[in-house]
Formats: structure tokens, C-alpha cells, sequence
């Protein structure tokens, strides 16, 4: 069996869709798995999650509910309260295990795929700068333009629409504008935790990502069992 990447949209907890998504490609160790972040948060088994994502050896970026676990974890080691939790975000952080922080600690900001000339990050970058250059903030949480700066606001038209390359950066966060196909960069977020679906880009040894036209066919996606979060 060929090597593959199979880069994986916002999973949020749910961990069935997960496993009916991995079982569709068979039991091949070769496939590479990669996800954009936001493993965890709104959705049922946030910690199945995690234990699959270890199974499989996966690679995943820092989405930004994983950010705000990490944020509120250092500040309490500090005896500060740090950022405030939610009831369902509290429940996640008083069940994470010694593994599961030893994951999310892991998560880097972006993740680099020379060999399919694309940049992974969970929600946008400001192509005016440096990878290294990013500020967290943006790459887990812009969705957007606003007055010229990368902005956390829902607009109609995503900052991808007009982002010109070079590099093709994959990513997640904006479930509202559901699966994104553009020139240079490809969203995944198609709303799993919603009741939409869980979609990857799936790519073969080397291989690189379609025009937008033609995208559709490295799309592979598995319905919601249910909607498990509204907002």
C-alpha cells in the first residue's frame, strides 16, 4: 500500500465519526495522519479522542479550545485562576490524564509538509509575515479580514478567499462557511460537532493538492451521528 496523508477537520470530541472515518481507510500503518486541532471541547468523548489520535501516531496542530486548556493549566500552576472555563471545558480539564496533557502540550502552532508543499494551522495566517513570526492568537483563532488585520469575526468571506499563496496552508475552525475549496488553502471544518460532517484531505505519496475545481475528489467525509452542540 502507497503512503498517504489523510489531514483531518475539527473532531471536537467526536469520537465515533473519528473511527468511522479511520475504518474507511483500512488498517494501513503507512497512512500519515495529520489534524488541524480542535480534537477536543463540545463534542462526547473528548478523551477517545485523544486515545485514537495516540493509536494512530498522529501529528495535529494547536487549535484554540487546546490553547485555552494549556492557558488556564499553566496559570493555575501558578496559583492564578488564569482565563475562565465553562462547565463543559472545566469537566474536560479536571479529566485530561498525565497522556492527554502530555499531548496537547505537543501540539505546535503549524505543522510544514514539504512534500505536499502545504502548511497546516487551525484557523488562518497573516501572509504578511513569517510562520515564525505568528501571533497564536491568529493562527488558532482568525477567520477573517477587518479593517486590514486578521480579525476572530465570522464574515461572510473567509480570509482564505483572498489569501494568494505561495504555500497551500490547510485548516480548520470556521464551521459556519462549512468545507472550504479555495486557490491556496483548503477548510475542513464541515461542522462534525454541529451535526454536519467530518472531512479529510487525503493525499497519496508526494502528491499535491488539486485546483480548487478538481478538490472535491481529495475530500472524504462521514456524516454526524447527531448534532451534539449548538452555537
Amino acid at each position: 500500500m502507497e503512503a498517504r496523508t489523510v489531514i483531518v477537520g475539527d473532531v471536537h470530541g467526536c469520537s465515533a465519526e473519528l473511527e468511522e472515518l479511520v475504518g474507511g481507510f483500512g488498517d494501513h500503518p503507512e497512512t500519515r495522519w495529520v489534524f488541524v486541532g480542535d480534537l477536543v471541547a463540545r463534542g462526547p468523548d473528548s478523551l477517545g479522542v485523544l486515545r485514537r489520535v495516540r493509536e494512530l501516531g498522529a501529528q495535529a496542530v494547536l487549535g484554540n479550545h487546546e490553547l485555552r486548556l494549556l492557558e488556564v493549566r499553566r496559570a493555575r500552576s501558578r496559583g492564578e485562576p488564569g482565563p475562565r472555563l465553562g462547565p463543559g471545558h472545566q469537566a474536560l480539564f479536571e479529566a485530561l490524564a498525565p497522556a492527554d496533557w502530555e499531548l496537547l502540550a505537543a501540539m505546535p502552532l503549524w505543522l510544514e509538509l514539504p512534500e505536499h508543499e502545504l502548511t497546516v494551522v487551525h484557523a488562518g495566517i497573516d501572509p504578511r509575515l513569517e510562520l515564525s513570526e505568528q501571533r497564536p492568537e491568529v493562527l488558532t483563532r482568525m477567520r477573517s479580514w477587518e479593517a486590514g488585520e486578521p480579525s476572530e469575526r465570522f464574515r461572510e468571506e473567509s480570509w482564505a478567499a483572498r489569501y494568494a499563496g505561495p504555500r497551500h496552508v490547510v485548516f480548520g475552525h470556521n464551521a459556519r462557511l462549512g468545507l472550504q475549496l479555495h486557490t491556496h488553502a483548503t477548510g475542513l471544518d464541515s461542522g462534525c460537532v454541529y451535526g454536519g460532517r467530518l472531512s479529510a484531505l487525503v493525499l497519496p505519496a508526494g502528491g499535491r493538492v488539486l485546483p480548487a475545481q478538481s478538490r472535491q475528489a481529495q475530500i472524504v467525509s462521514v456524516a454526524a451521528r447527531k448534532q451534539y452542540f449548538s452555537g
